[in-house]
């Protein structure tokens, strides 16, 4: 592993562990808005990386990233636990299991907003290389990771919101190819159609920055 990779290592283990971590914690945050207590029980309301770890998207996978050739990294948490019985009467569960699933692409992009402000006021004030890496690092990841759980393949969160837009009868499909979501995703990634469907995520990234490039620049 050269000094490249090790640099770029460094400076992105920070955001993307962060970026993943907050993603989950959003879900078990509206949740426990909506009257759900299981995530905050299971002590998942916090930021401490240890009880999010997952054996194999936290520490198995981003190892692989490292080996791989490139500069890209990846990975997941343990997806936060709730249970839609215990919200509030007077909330449909339908529409709350949506609202906690839209919570995790949300948080990202509230994330991916304040890194876009980072990285445009660091450039500005601060012109340091790692910490303007630091920033876009994490302004690039989020956009990916909120863009890529927006997808409406079971079962990333994308899913879950559409099931609450449409009707009940489509339910009975989402629960049908739920269980093939994983080898769809597989797919799309062997094929490269994954990387052609985060496309847009790219646009995403140029107008988060516009806004601080303009405050910041004028221009």
């Amino acid at each position: 592993m050269d000094g490249q990779k090790l640099y770029f290592i460094a400076i992105s283990i920070i955001p993307v562990l962060f970026s993943i971590i907050f993603h989950e914690v959003a879900h078990g945050w509206m949740a426990y808005k909506l009257g759900d207590s299981t995530a905050k029980h299971m002590g998942r309301l916090t930021l401490n990386p240890l009880p999010h770890i997952d054996p194999v998207g936290s520490v198995l996978v981003p190892i692989i990233f490292m080996i791989l050739p490139g500069n890209m990294m990846f990975g997941w948490a343990k997806p936060v636990p709730f249970n839609p019985y215990n919200f509030y009467n007077h909330i449909n569960m339908r529409k709350g299991t949506m609202w906690v699933a839209a919570a995790g692409p949300l948080s990202n992009l509230l994330l991916a907003t304040i890194s876009a402000f980072g990285y445009v006021a660091v450039t500005r004030y601060f012109p340091n290389q790692a910490l303007m890496l630091f920033f876009y690092y994490a302004l690039f990841f989020n956009v990916i990771l909120g863009f890529f759980n927006s997808l409406p393949i079971p079962p990333l969160d994308g899913s879950k919101v559409l099931m609450g837009l449409l009707p009940r009868e489509y339910d009975r499909f989402f629960v049908m190819i739920e269980q093939y979501g994983f080898f769809i995703l597989i797919g799309l990634m062997a094929t490269g159609a994954l990387r052609f469907m985060l496309y847009p995520a790219e646009w995403i990234v140029k107008m988060l920055l516009y806004v601080p490039n303009l405050i910041f620049f004028g221009a």
